[in-house]
């Protein structure tokens, strides 16, 4: 029987990490391919549920233009914006997105986002 109170803990702990570990990540979510919200770190004024739809939509979409662009499989989406950056990530089973300050050091960024979607994916797999 899968104990779903452990995987969110081992999933914040992921989350809490990844926020500790870079100052300049300001928000960090994961999600369900679907959109629905799975656990995320981020301050009160957001719309939890309504930013998970929007990561889905934008990782969907994305995929189907590599696909049709045949350009490979799809990694990250990077989106600029003027105050900092919203980067998101393919975790398997669920979809990791952060939001970044503008000065953010982005390849320690990406390394690090990379290798918590890969733990993310392993966590949400064993527990299947």
């Amino acid at each position: 029987m899968v104990n779903e109170n452990n995987i969110i803990e081992k999933l914040e702990l992921i989350l809490k990490k990844l926020l500790a570990s870079n100052r300049d990540i300001t928000i960090a979510i994961i999600t369900t391919m679907e959109g629905l919200p799975i656990l995320s770190i981020l301050p009160r004024r957001y719309n939890e549920t309504r930013i998970s739809a929007m990561v889905a939509t934008m990782l969907s979409l994305s995929e189907r233009a590599i696909i049709e662009m045949e350009i490979g499989e799809f990694k990250q989406i990077f989106i600029k914006g003027n105050d900092g950056y919203l980067l998101v990530f393919d975790a398997e089973l669920a979809v990791l997105a952060v939001s970044t300050t503008e000065k953010a050091k982005l390849g320690l960024i990406f390394l690090e986002c990379e290798r918590a979607s890969h733990e993310i994916s392993k966590i949400l797999k064993k527990e299947k």
